[in-house]
């Protein structure tokens, strides 16, 4: 349906993101293809957000993946027999246990998004120029507002929660 006020929308924005997410989602399973080892989706996103912070502890490891602590301890041991990130003591916290990308790790990840780049740039190839700029303003101002933050003080998690900064 469209919204009123918006000439020539033809479909509701969101619908419409929707549906650019679904062909983003195929897009990014291409990345997938042909890679070893092979990776599980929640393999690859505890691999993303290692590599987003570097040494993060298990507990903080589980709440960005929205896991239990047992389930992120299992997830850890996979990755880990794969060679794909190793966990250590916290130099200073001994109780704590610090988990980081190992080389190979990187080395997966980096691969991925090559995969994916080449892919996304085939799209892009086949779209007008002015059309890539349009996405590309429209995909900036997304992004900001999706991290500007909420009434409250808090920023929009990826759950869909109001995520407080102060501890």
């Amino acid at each position: 349906m469209p919204r009123p006020g918006r000439s020539g929308a033809h479909e509701d924005p969101a619908a419409a993101l929707a549906a650019a997410a679904d062909l983003l989602a195929v897009l990014h399973a291409r990345g997938q293809d042909g890679v070893a080892p092979a990776v599980s989706p929640s393999q690859l996103r505890a691999l993303l957000a290692v590599e987003g912070a570097e040494g993060v502890n298990l507990r903080a490891l589980g709440e960005v993946l929205g896991s239990r602590p047992p389930s992120v301890t299992r997830l850890c041991d996979r990755l880990e027999a794969m060679g794909l990130l190793t966990r250590s003591p916290h130099p200073l916290r001994r109780r704590e246990v610090e988990v980081r990308l190992t080389p190979r790790g990187r080395a997966l990840l980096d691969e991925r998004r090559a995969i994916r780049l080449r892919e996304l740039s085939a799209v892009l190839g086949r779209m007008a120029p002015e059309a890539v700029d349009a996405l590309v303003a429209g995909l900036t101002a997304f992004r900001e507002a999706a991290a500007a933050p909420e009434p409250g003080g808090g920023f929009r998690s990826g759950r869909g929660r109001t995520e407080s900064l102060s501890p």
